[in-house]
């Protein structure tokens, strides 16, 4: 049975772009910055809270999925393990944490904007109950989750026990109609496979495993998360009759908007470009994945695809209508081979290795 309850938009320009933003986040207890995780938290007790935001204000949430248990239409959904019963009937989470999800917006700045909104709102309602939301990309103590297969499909199974493990966005990108008339969604996922590295380079964010600094080999490393999940989960997924609702996914989670706006950006730049020439398998992209995780920018022609999508989207974004500017900050990591993962490692030796300073940063949102 489906466990997904599809909410339509009321108003769709069929000649517009669109965007939406989904956000996982780590949950910590907001006086200590200990991680928690399903055995801490409770699914009623943090549905119970969101439900009783207020959304209101903010854009319609029509174009949005209701996930049993979850019976209301609202932007915050707690995420985790489902748990069914006899039937197949979704009953109850084992949570991970919280994530957000906008509504589909007209505008990326009207996408930020409500993202900016739900954050501070969600992270008022998470004060209530002594937790506080942190922007980190992979469990920093827990290893390992076994869940019952229950229904599942066995390579579904395998990725809902990886999940459990795992915080990271989604960006969904729906692009107008007479762009859609002339994509190849076979080339374009050649595309998407050889530059998705080099895009997910620029969020490395989680260079923490089981308490303490990830290393192979004896060599530090800038993110467990795109390792780990780089060989279950796709770079994209392509929802044709949604709109032509484009959904990216290995970027990694970030406290900064500025960043997130980024990835849009990116993400924009590699659907509308036509001249870049660069085409993988997913095979050529779980390896490069895998180089890029534990390489960062060092790892073999990746400092050079991420240049050329910096270099394509000065001129691209600009014919449809966006600004590069932003991706400023996007090019100093580029030239100075620099990841928020690198921050992170700064901080954390700054703290003499103390996981709670590097919580405490990720723990606001910065403008």
């Amino acid at each position: 049975m489906s466990n997904k309850i599809m909410i339509e938009r009321s108003h769709w320009d069929p000649e517009s772009f669109h965007f939406g933003l989904e956000s996982e986040y780590l949950l910590v207890d907001a006086e200590s910055y200990r991680p928690l995780w399903h055995p801490d938290l409770n699914f009623e007790v943090l549905n119970q809270a969101m439900e009783a935001i207020s959304i209101a204000d903010l854009p319609e949430m029509g174009g949005n999925e209701i996930e049993l248990p979850h019976t209301s239409n609202s932007p915050y959904v707690i995420e985790g393990y489902h748990l069914h019963d006899p039937q197949g009937k979704a009953v109850n989470i084992l949570p991970k944490g919280m994530e957000i999800r906008t509504p589909v917006c007209d505008s990326l700045a009207s996408c930020l904007s409500t993202f900016r909104t739900l954050y501070q709102r969600m992270a008022e309602a998470l004060m209530g109950l002594s937790y506080k939301a942190v922007a980190l990309s992979y469990h920093p103590l827990e290893t390992e989750f076994y869940g019952e297969q229950e229904h599942r499909r066995h390579d579904f199974w395998q990725w809902a026990m990886q999940a459990m493990l795992s915080f990271g966005p989604d960006i969904n990108i729906s692009v107008p109609v007479s762009l859609q008339e002339r994509m190849d969604l076979h080339d374009l996922n050649q595309k998407i496979n050889y530059y998705a590295p080099a895009m997910t380079c620029f969020s490395l964010a989680s260079p923490f495993y089981a308490g303490d600094i990830w290393k192979v080999r004896g060599r530090v490393c800038k993110s467990f998360r795109t390792h780990r999940r780089s060989t279950y989960a796709p770079a994209v997924e392509m929802h044709p009759r949604e709109h032509f609702r484009f959904e990216f996914k290995p970027f990694e989670m970030t406290h900064r908007l500025g960043d997130f706006e980024n990835y849009f950006l990116l993400f924009l730049t590699l659907l509308l470009d036509d001249t870049l020439t660069g085409r993988a398998s997913d095979q050529m992209r779980i390896y490069d994945l895998g180089a890029v995780a534990r390489l960062g920018f060092d790892a073999e022609t990746i400092s050079e695809r991420a240049n050329a999508l910096l270099q394509r989207a000065a001129v691209v974004l600009p014919q449809w209508g966006f600004d590069p500017k932003p991706l400023k900050s996007f090019e100093a990591r580029a030239y100075f081979h620099y990841t928020p993962a690198d921050d992170m490692l700064m901080w954390y030796a700054h703290a003499n290795r103390d996981l709670t300073s590097v919580l405490k940063k990720l723990s606001d949102l910065e403008d």
